[in-house]
Formats: C-alpha cells, sequence, structure tokens
C-alpha cells in the first residue's frame, strides 16, 4: 500500500446552504450580471474557448450554450478546476512540488503576480496529457477571464475553487504515492472535494445570473447539487478504472469492497479475478445510478425559464445515463487497455433529443427511462 495511508473520517462535513444575505457577498443577483469592469482580453477568451474542447468534450458543449457573464463564470470556472485536476494527477510531482502548485493557484485568485509564478513553475510539470499540460502553462488567460467576472461571480468561485483544492491537498498528502481509495465512505469524501464542489459553484452561478432562481428555488437545488456533480464523477471513474490504475497510478475503487468479493487493489486489472473485481465495481455503478436520479431531480427543479441553465445541465446527465447503461453490461473497464463508450451517433441523437425536449420535464423523464434501457439512436439516414 501507499506510504502514509490511514483511514479517513467516514464522514466529511459539508455546509448547509446559506442565507440569502449569504449568496453573494456585497452584489445583489442584479448587480452581479451587470458588464465587468475590466473585460478579458480577446486573446484570453481565444485559448479559454480553444482549449476547453480539448480537456472536455462534454462541458465544451454545454458551456457553449450559457449566455454572456454567465458564460465566461463558468468558462472560467470550470478551466480552473482542470488545472488544479492536472497537477494532483501528475504523478511524476512529488507530494511537496504538488502542494506548492495548489496553493500559488489558490493565491493566483487573489494575487495576480502569484498567477504569474504558477504559470512559470508548471513548465516543469512532465506528466499528463498535452492539452490539460497546455492549459496550466496557459493559466494567466483563464485568470484574466476570472477576474473579469462580477464580484459576486468571482467571490463564489474562490470559495469553491478553493474547498475543491483543499480537499485535493489532503488527498494528495494522504497518498504520496498514488491514490488508493480504502472504503466507500473515502471515496465519497473524495467525490465531494473534486465533484460535488462543481455543482456548489454552478448553483451559486444559476442564482446569480438567472433571474427566474429566486431564493426558494435556489434551496431547493442546493439540496440536490452535491449529487449532479459526483453523479457525473462516479461515472466518469467507473469509466476510466483501467486508465486511471496504469497511467495516472490512481485506484478509486475502495479496497474494502475489493477485498469482501475476493480481490485487492493489487489485482484490480487481474483476468483471473473479473468476476470478483465486477462485483465490487456494481457497488459504485449502484451508486451512480442513485445519484443520477438525484441529479435528474436537480434538473427538474431549475424553472423553466432558464433554459439554457437547463440544456448546460441536461446534456451531460444523458450522456452520463447513456454511459452507465453501457458500463452496468460491460467488464472492458477492468482490462488494460479497455475502454466504455457511447456511440457518437447516440451522442449526436441525445444532444437532438435533449434540445428539444429541455423545456418538459415529462419529456425528459421519459427520454431518461428509455436511454436507461437502450442506446437512443436517430433513424439512420437513407442513401
Amino acid at each position: 500500500m501507499p506510504g502514509g495511508s490511514r483511514y479517513l473520517p467516514d464522514t466529511v462535513s459539508i455546509p448547509p446552504y446559506p442565507a440569502p444575505d449569504e449568496i453573494a457577498p456585497s452584489v445583489s443577483p442584479s448587480e452581479a450580471t451587470s458588464v465587468p469592469p475590466v473585460p478579458a482580453s480577446a486573446d484570453s477568451l481565444a485559448f479559454c474557448r480553444a482549449i476547453l474542447p480539448r480537456v472536455s468534450r462534454t462541458f465544451a458543449l454545454s458551456i457553449r450554450l450559457l449566455p454572456g457573464s454567465l458564460h465566461h463564470a463558468v468558462l472560467s470556472a470550470y478551466l480552473l478546476c482542470r488545472i488544479a485536476d492536472t497537477i494532483e494527477d501528475d504523478h511524476a510531482a512529488t507530494v511537496e512540488r504538488k502542494s506548492e502548485l495548489l496553493e500559488l493557484l489558490l493565491r493566483a485568485l487573489d494575487d495576480e503576480s502569484a498567477g504569474a509564478t504558477l504559470e512559470e513553475a508548471s513548465r516543469e510539470l512532465v506528466a499528463g496529457e498535452a492539452a490539460h499540460v497546455e492549459l496550466v502553462h496557459g493559466t494567466s488567460h483563464v485568470l484574466d477571464v476570472y477576474r473579469s467576472l462580477p464580484a459576486g461571480s468571482r467571490s463564489r468561485v474562490r470559495h469553491w475553487v478553493r474547498e475543491m483544492v483543499q480537499g485535493m491537498e489532503k488527498f494528495v498528502r494522504l497518498y504520496p504515492n498514488g491514490i488508493r481509495i480504502r472504503t466507500l465512505d473515502e471515496y465519497k469524501e473524495y467525490c465531494y472535494y473534486v465533484a460535488g464542489t462543481v455543482g456548489h459553484l454552478l448553483t451559486d452561478l444559476w442564482r446569480e445570473h438567472s433571474a427566474s432562481i429566486g431564493v426558494a428555488e435556489y434551496r431547493a437545488l442546493w439540496r440536490q447539487c452535491r449529487a449532479f456533480g459526483e453523479a457525473l464523477q462516479t461515472v466518469n471513474i467507473i469509466k476510466d478504472i483501467a486508465w486511471d490504475a496504469t497511467h495516472e497510478n490512481a485506484i478509486y475503487v475502495p479496497e474494502q469492497s475489493l477485498r469482501e468479493h475476493g480481490s485487492s487493489h493489487q489485482l484490480l486489472l487481474d483476468p483471473a479475478h473479473t468476476a470478483q473485481n465486477h462485483a465490487a465495481v456494481a457497488e459504485l455503478i449502484e451508486l451512480a445510478w442513485h445519484d443520477l436520479d438525484a441529479a435528474l431531480d436537480y434538473f427538474a427543479t431549475i424553472p423553466r425559464r432558464a433554459l439554457s441553465v437547463r440544456a448546460f445541465c441536461l446534456l451531460p446527465l444523458l450522456f452520463a445515463y447513456a454511459t452507465l447503461r453501457e458500463l452496468t453490461r460491460s467488464r472492458a473497464m477492468l482490462r488494460p487497455g479497455g475502454t466504455v463508450k457511447i456511440t457518437r451517433r447516440e451522442v449526436r441523437a441525445l444532444m437532438a433529443a435533449g434540445l428539444l425536449l429541455v423545456p418538459s420535464n415529462g419529456a425528459v423523464r421519459w427520454l431518461v427511462g428509455r436511454v436507461r434501457r437502450k442506446p437512443f439512436l436517430a433513424p439512420a439516414a437513407r442513401a
């Protein structure tokens, strides 16, 4: 096992939803949507928009649906989270180096000089996918867009990125030789930090930028927003089990679950233990189904007038439901090099149907039920 590993507390303290006057400190929702006083440079916006589909095709599709300052807020916030994620995943860096870079990222949210230092220090990154490393090298562009946001948006982005990064740093120090999740409770804590925080962040931004999301709607969304982020994370973790183990030196399937079914982290990709490993993974699949259904309730709570926000949330949910359907039937993710993906044809069909049905909760629930059973495919074009 990795040096220094130990059990974490069974639960993580999650703050209750804030009072109405804490939603956007020092600004009202109407002020938060005003034109920022110092717009981001054209070069910075161009960099962020160009790099986004290279680090996440799914969220690139969704973010482009958001208008104006909300688009800029979610764009910069998402890329800041990916910068943190790239630093965390750099398995060639020492714990001390990762912690130093993560701390620089947090300082850069308030101190422009720290951003320049981070960008220069990040030149030493030697591991990671090319697009992700390029994103870290372009940190100053992302920070430029972040600093152009209204004060309320910056406040909420700063709060939740800080919460995420501090949680990442905790796990980096806990597992200096590569993450090896021990229990399901520890898994849930990790997912809160890297994904549940995103659900909270997005919900805060919806409140600030959407006139149709008042205090009552915001509080209702707050109760489900953690599940929205964590559901998508769990589906990705299951899909990438083999990749994470072989390329990222990270195993998120709880060791306790594997041992209960006659396997272990060391045997996770062993063909002789595929049945045992799949039984352990089935617990994560069940968790993902549960969280996806809670995320669907989150979507349904968004007022119909907030069409762009509903569309943003719906597309990744549909893709996640379809992917989890395939993961439930496959064991490819437990083989080195194995992948589980939905087809491009289904992606296109889900995009078209989702955007058409997005105003109707009943129609969306029908579509989700259909996707859970079998691939949703548009009729093939006739020659």
